[in-house]
């Protein structure tokens, strides 16, 4: 009965530990890299966003950048 509960403990222990593993991981740059590469990230921002720059200029088309811009950042470019 005894090892039940340190069995219990330690799988429940490990995801927390992961996550703080994971946590510090991308301070060494290497497991922080985008998994794409920053041309086909995002393609339905990017798409609205360059729609937006033939048509109207870049000045007129801030709210479609910047959330082209949100999206590459999610999936782990500094933009």
């Amino acid at each position: 009965m005894g090892g039940l509960p340190t069995q219990n403990t330690s799988t429940l222990a490990l995801p927390g530990l992961q996550q703080n593993q994971e946590s510090a991981k991308p301070t060494t740059g290497v497991e922080s890299k985008p998994k794409k590469k920053i041309c086909c990230a995002c393609p339905e921002t990017k798409k609205l966003r360059d729609e937006c720059i033939v048509q109207h200029g870049e000045e007129a088309c801030a709210k479609w950048i910047e959330a082209h811009r949100i999206c590459l950042r999610a999936e782990g470019f500094n933009v």
